[in-house]
């Protein structure tokens, strides 16, 4: 455990936890996975979002309890660690570090792409320079923001529904037709889909920076959770309704594809910048989440021991965040979007399969949740993640069985240096 001058500042509260969770969630599938989850389940896109919902759900209540256990950055890293073994600790936390960098860089990308395609990389990079040095200047900041970006995002979405519904082109005919794959396709759906879910990790992550996290942590994951799947239950029924499954698939903007259906499609412009705030917000959580986790694995010599400072004035963990910045600006200038996004999808599929089996462990004082949902969690997890496109399940197999060959090579030296 780090000692109290070098431990991080607890600041904040329950709603300040909420809106970090949101901002990490609305944005990411809501903009940019109803397309590719709508070529793989067609009408039943819903019933992807239901799945995906579920396995939140059990993800959720099993990150809750263990961050009320385990109140310090790293989130399942820490929890794994403590509850199934070293090793098990390091999967999870490489898993986190893994999926979620791609995953940022699906996010700059898609911030470009939506600004102005033909300059969505460089407008990528600015992206995430930018909210790194928002983060770099202490996680108050990170909040204040994240709470505007979530209220125009929220707005815009309103507009998308407004849109969709009120255009003269929605029709429940749209919603009628076969299911293009068969029950794989729902499969895939939910596993696409809970890539838009994942954001409420942040909430754990953050454990070591919010005030009395035993009763916050627990109250905020569900909470953020809840609103998530209300939002994205209304914006994908209206959108298959206004343009059904196979408009939605073809389109790299499905949500501005609804919209310039019908007699609104003037307020298409409005979607695009909309999903720009939202990929920003976005990015905005996820390189603060990605950063405490690396702190905690360079605590334990996981990672290099140098990237576990805390910044002297801003409390920060600031060459974990400049680090991770780094890598996320070579990930976009070399990344394709799509398999960013399912090898990410493998990669936290992974890392809450690990929070759920750890969860499983705890014994009755510190259960607030049957022991059956965390079970159920670790099946689905593992179901979605083997559902996922062949690329992204044996690039992310590939990168796990590459940090595991590390870490076990150097256990021996961690071991002798503590």
């Amino acid at each position: 455990m780090a000692d109290d001058h070098a431990r991080l500042a607890r600041r904040l509260g329950t709603a300040d936890a909420v809106m970090i969770g949101l901002g990490a969630m609305i944005g990411a599938g809501v903009f940019a996975a109803p397309g590719p989850a709508a070529e793989a389940a067609g009408t039943w896109l819903l019933a992807g979002l239901a799945l995906a919902a579920v396995v939140a759900y059990a993800n959720a209540t099993s990150s809750a309890q263990l961050a009320a256990r385990y109140p310090e950055s790293g989130g399942t890293y820490v929890y794994a660690r403590e509850r199934l073994g070293g090793y098990w600790g390091f999967l999870a936390g490489w898993s986190f570090v893994v999926g979620k960098t791609a995953s940022l860089a699906a996010m700059a990308l898609t911030f470009g792409a939506y600004v102005s395609p033909d300059l969505a990389r460089p407008l990528g990079l600015a992206a995430v320079v930018a909210l790194t040095v928002v983060n770099y200047r202490g996680v108050q900041r990170t909040a204040r923001l994240t709470r505007v970006l979530v209220g125009l995002v929220v707005a815009v979405l309103v507009v998308v529904v407004a849109a969709a519904l009120l255009g003269g082109a929605a029709t429940v005919d749209n919603l009628v037709g076969d299911l293009p794959t068969g029950p794989r396709g729902i499969l895939r759906s939910g596993g696409l889909l809970f890539f838009a879910f994942a954001g409420y990790a942040r909430i754990a992550t953050l454990g070591e920076e919010v005030r009395d996290p035993r009763t916050t942590i627990p109250r905020a994951i569900p909470l953020a959770l809840g609103i998530v799947v209300t939002t994205y239950a209304i914006v994908l029924a209206s959108t298959l309704l206004a343009v059904g499954p196979a408009v939605l698939a073809s389109s790299p903007a499905p949500l501005a594809a609804a919209v310039e259906a019908g007699r609104a499609r003037a307020l298409a412009p409005v979607v695009r910048v909309g999903a720009a705030v939202a990929a920003a917000s976005v990015l905005l959580s996820l390189l603060a989440g990605v950063s405490r986790t690396t702190l905690s694995m360079a605590r334990r010599r996981e990672l290099p021991s140098p990237l576990a400072a805390v910044h002297p004035v801003h409390r920060t963990p600031y060459r974990a965040e400049v680090t991770v910045a780094v890598v996320v600006c070579l990930a976009v200038l070399l990344a394709d979007l799509r398999g960013a996004i399912g090898f990410s999808s493998f990669a936290v599929l992974t890392y809450y399969g690990l929070a759920n089996a750890s969860a499983w462990t705890l014994p009755d004082a510190d259960r607030r949740w049957p022991r059956w949902l965390a079970g159920l969690g670790v099946l689905l997890c593992a179901l979605l993640a083997v559902t996922l496109p062949g690329v992204a399940v044996v690039g992310g197999a590939a990168l796990l069985t590459a940090g595991s060959t590390v870490w076990w090579a150097t256990r021996r030296q961690r071991l002798s240096s503590e």
